[in-house]
């Protein structure tokens, strides 16, 4: 089991800032997220898309912005709980809650802050009859650790940016990498699809275009695909995975039956420390709602900072927190 004192459901931009402002006050922080990297939609959807409205940066990509928030919270050591989904919460005593991952880990705190963005990232599932009796059992929805692939025959299922980077980076590690997309076009980065096709061509990779997966076989592990060609019809093609990647859909998910006031998919909160309705647990950035919300990352950063002052008075409620400037005593000082 781990202990921590703020648990941060959602590790994107807000969940990451919110590491920063608890460390400043030198509170401990643990992250829980769907999704096998840090960063939330920045990493995940649009790494490349600049974003302009981040005070000091004129432009910045949304991948460097998630490097750039790491080295900043990296002095208050955050530990991350990636890959798994925050499924169930208990009260289990005074000030302490307990949180279990659909995986089974257990954390438990005082605090927690909810900054799931639009909620947790669920993936597209392609409509394949028989499709979920082999999930976790030779059917991967990400790629969580590339490892489990080494030296496996893997096909990947889609036509945008994260099915051609995993298949450029599997290329190095499976012993056979197949790529199927049902268009003939990728939706990707150029400099991507121009890399795949140089593998395809060079028997690297095995790329097939106008092709989708329409059947699963196995016997208690995914064995065999069915392919359907749009000229040439169906074929077979053995494999130890399959790895659909037709993007993700938030949903709001378990946190919806945790007791929180819910207002059209979002979680109502006091905009004086940014709490909901049940004590010790705040919601930032675009998972909350309040008159006047905006979703933009930056007031979700404004969001983190009042709500941690809130959870520190909330641990510590006999101590009087003063406010220490960063510029007057440096990040060394609270770390």
């Amino acid at each position: 089991m781990i202990t921590t004192d703020v648990l941060i459901i959602g590790a994107g931009p807000c969940g990451l800032f919110t590491v920063f402002e608890a460390g400043l006050l030198k509170l401990r922080c643990h992250l829980i997220d769907a999704l096998p990297q840090p960063g939330g939609q920045l990493t995940e959807i649009y790494p490349k898309k600049p974003i302009y409205d981040i005070p000091g940066y004129p432009t910045v990509l949304a991948g460097d912005l998630v490097r750039n928030l790491m080295e900043q919270i990296a002095p208050f050591r955050p530990t991350f709980t990636l890959g798994e989904r925050a499924e169930r919460i208990e009260e289990v005593g005074p000030r302490r809650f307990r949180v279990t991952t659909h995986r089974g880990t257990v954390v438990e705190a005082p605090v927690i802050c909810i900054a799931g963005g639009l909620g947790s990232f669920e993936p597209r599932k392609p409509a394949i009859e028989g499709l979920a009796q082999f999930e976790e059992r030779g059917i991967e929805y990400m790629v969580r650790n590339p490892e489990q692939f080494r030296d496996r025959r893997v096909v990947l299922a889609g036509g945008g940016d994260s099915a051609l980077d995993w298949t450029i980076y599997l290329a190095d590690v499976a012993a056979e990498v197949t790529l199927v997309h049902r268009r003939r076009d990728f939706r990707g980065a150029p400099d991507s699809v121009e890399k795949v096709h140089e593998l395809a061509e060079t028997g690297r990779i095995r790329l097939l275009l106008d092709t989708e997966v329409v059947g699963v076989q196995g016997n208690g592990h995914l064995r065999e695909l069915t392919l359907q060609h749009r000229e040439h019809g169906a074929f077979t093609q053995a494999t130890d995975y399959l790895i659909p990647l037709f993007g993700l859909t938030p949903q709001l998910g378990p946190i919806g039956s945790w007791g929180l006031g819910i207002h059209k998919n979002a979680i109502e909160v006091n905009t004086f420390d940014y709490s909901t309705n049940v004590p010790g647990i705040y919601a930032v950035g675009d998972i909350n709602t309040y008159p006047g919300k905006l979703k933009l990352i930056l007031c979700g950063f404004h969001e983190a900072t009042l709500a941690m002052q809130s959870a520190y008075q909330y641990i510590h409620p006999d101590k009087k927190l003063s406010l220490k400037y960063t510029t007057v005593n440096g990040i060394e000082a609270f770390a």
